[in-house]
């Protein structure tokens, strides 16, 4: 018997590993002992969760709605459907001042939200965010602004050169859009949040599939049944991209998908997805005849947005608080490298 519990029998020791084997504290000694669980220093969090408040979820969905809108919006001018035209440019308008509202509220103070303007950071997603939101907001201020002009006004020289910068304008909000519609997912996804990180490839599909989701349906709230087409197809596609991205997260290998499939989080993605499976299906079937199923259909593909960003929010909280979503995957990931190094 040795001095460390081991027995000897010729000169070998039963436990030890042939190769170059080693157990988890760097030793060629196999533990005769099971591995400890694992804990947190007075079962305190590992992360500091995050300090955003619900502003912060509902500006992710007001800005992806607000991208989506100008989308339909340019294909609506380029189409010649002056009704969704006008919905998608005055709609998205709106999300985007009720989104910069969220935006510094949360902040807490406005000249937070003008010391990020002087700044510019490629390899920062918050910079990156800000300098794309800023590109954004003049062409679709502009397009609102010629929608919601007075008709006595558009004769004059000033509302006639409006209305002429509105096509240009537009296209240039529909430019930006996409671009406004995933930044959030990056700059959720580059967080020391093990859910978001971890969704890190699904996400910005998410996003921007809810994104074209809520839009297709304020325009089927919006808009008369005979003009509303692109607006269903949208909105049927976007429906789409996000169920099976959100699908193809909580598929992920590993303990972190545990924070997007069970409790509250789990409750709002399901709602989520129940409610723009049925928005998707009402577009494509009843909502062609029927404005009042158009506007059933609008309404419960926003709500699944709105329930996406918050499902994705709560998830991430989620995975701050229980010290489990931090240590399990590093030690997931310990395993695996000493595995390929004893295989080689």
């Amino acid at each position: 018997m040795s001095e460390d519990g081991t027995t000897r029998r010729g000169g070998h020791r039963p436990g030890r590993r042939k190769g170059r084997g080693r157990d988890d504290d760097g030793s060629r000694e196999q533990s005769m002992v099971p591995r400890a669980e694992f804990r947190s220093y007075y079962g305190r969090p590992v992360l500091k969760p995050p300090v955003w408040e619900w502003k912060i979820p509902a500006y992710l969905f007001t800005g992806g709605l607000s991208a989506g809108a100008a989308l339909l919006a340019a294909g609506a001018d380029l189409t010649a459907r002056p009704r969704l035209r006008r919905a998608g440019r005055v709609g998205g308008f709106a999300a985007l001042l009720v989104s910069m509202y969220l935006l510094v509220a949360d902040l807490g103070r406005p000249a937070r939200f003008h010391h990020m303007m002087r700044v510019a950071k490629p390899s920062s997603p918050m910079s990156v965010g800000t300098w794309i939101l800023i590109a954004y907001g003049p062409g679709s201020a502009l397009a609102a602004t010629a929608e919601m002009l007075p008709a006595t006004w558009r004769a004059t020289t000033p509302g006639r050169l409006l209305r002429l910068a509105a096509r240009p304008a537009g296209l240039s909000a529909a430019l930006f859009a996409p671009g406004v519609a995933s930044y959030t997912a990056v700059l959720l996804s580059q967080t020391a949040v093990p859910a978001w990180h971890d969704a890190r490839s699904e996400l910005p599909f998410v996003f921007t599939g809810s994104a074209a989701a809520s839009a297709g349906g304020l325009g089927m709230v919006l808009v008369p049944v005979t003009e509303a087409g692109p607006a269903r197809r949208f909105a049927a596609v976007g429906a789409a991209a996000e169920i099976v991205a959100a699908r193809l997260i909580d598929r992920r290998p590993g303990f972190v998908t545990r924070a997007y499939t069970t409790g509250h989080p789990h409750h709002l993605r399901r709602a989520s997805e129940f409610l723009t499976l049925a928005g998707a299906v009402t577009a494509l079937t009843l909502a062609r005849r029927s404005r009042a199923a158009a506007a059933v259909g609008g309404l419960a593909l926003m709500a699944g947005s709105v329930l996406q960003r918050f499902g994705t929010f709560e998830a991430g909280v989620t995975s701050t608080k229980d010290p489990a979503y931090v240590v399990k995957p590093q030690r997931e990931r310990l395993d695996a490298r000493r595995e390929e190094r004893d295989g080689e």
